[in-house]
């Protein structure tokens, strides 16, 4: 379901200083924009935002970056993250559209990206709308560092399955992968709010990991 547009966006955004306006004029800019040289990271469909909210909280060393394409939802996660009683400033938002990221970030300006949820648009003939399809995963290598890493968390088996085939036919390097995230072992897992309404609801989060192949 379409989120519906609040007329109260563009205004909060525009006073809130975390929110990049223009942030195509900050490609190769971005340690320039945080003040200090720390590994950028960055969500591309950040929701409500509490995932990485809670990550640059537990990691003041670390420039986070909340992308969403629709100013409405950025909005809803700044408001989320100005709620909590320590805001981190070590967090920026943007809203556009993750098909243009080449025109905000240069070449090996990111370390990791994060894939959360994202739409699995099931009809075949969408499969290029997929953010793990290859032409996406094409822009992702070259924003990337060399080595750089995206961490992708999905409840859609056939997005994982979909998505592990894009990730090995463009050379992707797979680790750490599980179909049950929550019985996996794995330490620190944030988890979004999606995420956790869809666990107690008895869903299994499918998770793994992939290391840009960009020589």
């Amino acid at each position: 379901m379409r989120l519906r547009r609040d007329n109260r966006a563009p205004e909060y955004l525009a006073q809130d200083e975390r929110v990049v306006l223009n942030p195509e004029s900050f490609r190769g800019k971005w340690h320039e924009l945080f003040g200090n040289n720390n590994p950028i990271h960055v969500e591309f469909g950040c929701g409500k935002g509490g995932f990485i909210t809670e990550l640059a909280r537990r990691n003041p060393h670390i420039n986070y970056i909340a992308a969403e394409r629709a100013e409405t939802v950025v909005y809803k996660a700044c408001k989320k993250a100005n709620s909590s009683e320590e805001t981190p400033s070590n967090l920026r938002f943007l809203y556009f559209d993750v098909s243009n990221c080449k025109e905000i970030f240069e070449t090996g300006e990111v370390e990791r990206l994060y894939l959360n949820f994202s739409d699995p648009w099931p009809k075949t003939r969408h499969a290029n709308r997929r953010l793990t399809y290859r032409g996406f995963l094409e822009k992702y290598a070259d924003i990337l560092k060399k080595e750089g890493e995206i961490h992708f968390k999905t409840d859609n088996k056939g997005l994982f399955g979909f998505s592990i085939e894009e990730f090995s036919a463009s050379g992707w390097l797979m680790k750490n992968v599980t179909l049950d995230l929550h019985n996996s072992g794995m330490e620190d897992n944030i988890m979004t709010e999606y995420e956790k309404k869809f666990s107690e609801l008895g869903f299994t989060i499918n998770r793994l990991e992939a290391v840009n192949p960009r020589q």
